[in-house]
């Protein structure tokens, strides 16, 4: 059996659940060409699908940079 019948798709609910975003962010991501996705054929209106592969791989190519310890402690002293 090939590797793409052995894939699980998923909707933009439940990929946006799996990353922990709200699916607006997600199809923005799209729209972004941040995130893969697939597109059905046959509908008016663009209805997406998602590979859990995919959406790692965008999760994992895009590097979040750690804000400074000091800096997140001397804002909140300014708070108080």
């Amino acid at each position: 059996m090939s590797e793409l019948h052995q894939t699980s798709w998923m909707t933009a609910d439940e990929a946006a659940a799996y990353l922990k975003v709200q699916p607006r962010s997600l199809l923005r991501w799209v729209r972004e060409g941040k995130v893969r996705a697939y597109a059905l054929s046959g509908t008016k209106r663009r209805i997406w699908r998602f590979r859990a592969e995919d959406l790692d791989t965008a999760l994992l190519s895009h590097c979040v940079l750690a804000s400074e310890p000091s800096a997140v402690l001397s804002q909140e002293r300014r708070l108080h």
